[in-house]
């Protein structure tokens, strides 16, 4: 199914032959989309099953840390509104199943590959920190984005539905909307800026991206604003009632998504910094649900047979309950809570309130 402009183009022996350098490509990035969406409608549709532990929200979840452009409180907003978290999900997914298929084809394909580009960049700015080897996310986003404004300037001039149907109605060869959406042939002059456009977008993203992440071009190399390796724990709002009660806020705020770190020991320590109370992995393990009040209902605070596991973007509230029967002066009292890794976080407690 090869093209025949005829009329519309004096350089078809080059347009045809930008087809067929690009053939290659143009599958693997179909193939690639259409593999993320057939995934979740067809192979593995527990992906967009809110009761499957595969559930998608999780990955969407685990974002948060290190989106970029502050789009936190956003993806939040999201994991707090189920009606337009699922929406979001299967719009996506359906977006990324019909672009695959229409480079695959080679139907509208300058479309479908704009439409990839679109993707990268969506996947970029909220995934792009994490890979905990050789930045992953990065990797595949830039990747993808470079294929699909290459695609988007070759269009599908060979093997494509494109194709056949400029060979059956050439006339269409002519309309600038044809060429926009599905392929056609554009003046040099036209190819050429376009092209240029194209060029210093990505290498302004992918250097600029890179350099954000991990330096190493403009600054040494670094792990990163949030590191996508290394747990990380926040703490906050912390309240200590008389009887030895405490309460406070923990975010895992990063860290691996693919594995979660363990709290296995608590200490309450006063201003001298002698325990007060000691809360062990056992005793952690025992702890109500009641007692842990988590923020989304995807990546979850909970209990373990080593005490507490947090995964990376979980958050929510922890009581914890006296460990015997106490009743504490006022003073300044602080919260020391030890991860399976060896490290710890302190966080200063307000209360207990004046006898």
């Amino acid at each position: 199914m090869e093209l025949n402009y005829k009329d519309a183009t004096k350089n078809i022996y080059e347009w045809r032959m930008f087809g067929w350098l690009a053939l290659s490509i143009r599958f693997v990035q179909g193939w690639i989309f259409w593999g993320g969406g057939s995934r979740r409608f067809i192979y593995a549709p527990q992906k967009i099953d809110p009761y499957s532990t595969q559930w998608m929200a999780n990955k969407i979840q685990s974002a948060m840390p290190g989106a970029l452009f502050d789009l936190s409180p956003v993806v939040s907003f999201l994991l707090h509104h189920f009606t337009f978290l699922y929406a979001a999900i299967i719009l996506f997914s359906l977006v990324e199943l019909l672009s695959g298929l229409g480079l695959i084809f080679g139907f509208f394909t300058r479309a479908s590959a704009m439409l990839t580009v679109f993707i990268s960049i969506v996947l970029m700015i909220l995934f792009g920190w994490q890979g905990s080897t050789c930045l992953d996310e990065w990797t595949m986003a830039v990747s993808n984005l470079s294929m699909g404004l290459t695609l988007f300037l070759t269009g599908g001039t060979v093997c494509s539905i494109d194709a056949w149907i400029i060979k059956r109605h050439p006339q269409l060869a002519q309309k600038s909307w044809f060429q926009f959406l599905n392929s056609g042939p554009w003046a040099y002059a036209t190819i050429k800026k376009t092209a240029l456009i194209f060029f210093i977008f990505t290498a302004i993203f992918s250097v600029g991206t890179y350099n954000y992440y991990r330096g190493a071009v403009f600054t040494p190399y670094h792990a990163g604003p949030v590191n996508p390796d290394v747990f990380h724990l926040d703490l906050a709002r912390g309240q200590l009632q008389k009887d030895g009660t405490v309460h406070f806020t923990i975010t895992v705020n990063s860290g691996p998504s693919s594995t979660p770190s363990y709290i296995m020991r608590i200490e309450l320590l006063n201003n001298t910094k002698d325990e007060v109370e000691i809360w062990t992995a056992s005793q952690l393990s025992l702890l109500p649900q009641s007692a842990i009040l988590n923020s989304y209902d995807y990546n979850k605070i909970g209990v373990d047979m080593y005490g507490l596991i947090a995964p990376e973007s979980a958050k929510a509230e922890i009581t914890l309950p006296p460990t015997k029967i106490i009743i504490l002066p006022s003073g300044h009292y602080f919260l020391r809570v030890y991860t399976i890794d060896g490290k710890r976080w302190d966080l200063k407690l307000t209360g207990p309130p004046n006898q």
